[in-house]
């Protein structure tokens, strides 16, 4: 048989900011190993999140095709990312940060109020829409334990 007929798509996970893809690191290597171009990538990653605060981290998962096409969709920001910023915590490094040691450190605290909007912004996902939103609040918790955020009532 063909090699084209037993290939299979492939998939790429990225992380890359809104408005800000380009053909460099991360973007580049990821897909040019697979065969895509990353410049047409970039070029409609940044259509689709011009809407988007420039720099807020989007995941995005491509799905390569077999003829070297891909599609891509687009997720929430991270949790974290969504976490810290409700926090307001200061980036250190160009890098925004939790604690250096969770569970002894404490880098930022948020109410309850906003564990309810981070968990309704997750859910608006595809992927997580049959979760209920009480076990993605008990999710968005956990995960500001994990960083250093503090949750008050």
């Amino acid at each position: 048989m063909a090699r084209n007929a037993l290939a299979k798509e492939q998939f790429v996970k990225l992380i890359v900011g809104a408005g800000q893809a380009s053909p460099s690191p991360p973007v580049g290597p990821a897909l040019g190993s697979k065969g895509v171009k990353s410049m047409d990538f970039c070029k409609e990653f940044n259509a689709r999140t011009a809407h988007i605060n420039t720099g807020v981290p989007i995941p995005a998962r491509v799905t390569v095709r077999p003829d070297r096409s891909f599609a891509f969709d687009l997720r929430t920001p991270t949790t974290t990312y969504l976490l810290l910023n409700a926090a307001n915590v200061e980036p250190r490094k160009n890098r925004v940060r939790g604690a250096m040691n969770p569970g002894h450190e404490i880098c930022g605290k948020i109410s309850l109020k906003h564990v309810y909007e981070i968990a309704k912004i997750k859910q608006t996902e595809t992927r997580l829409s049959g979760l209920s939103l009480e076990g993605l609040c008990k999710s968005v918790m956990s995960q500001a334990k994990s960083i250093g955020i503090q949750v008050v009532p």
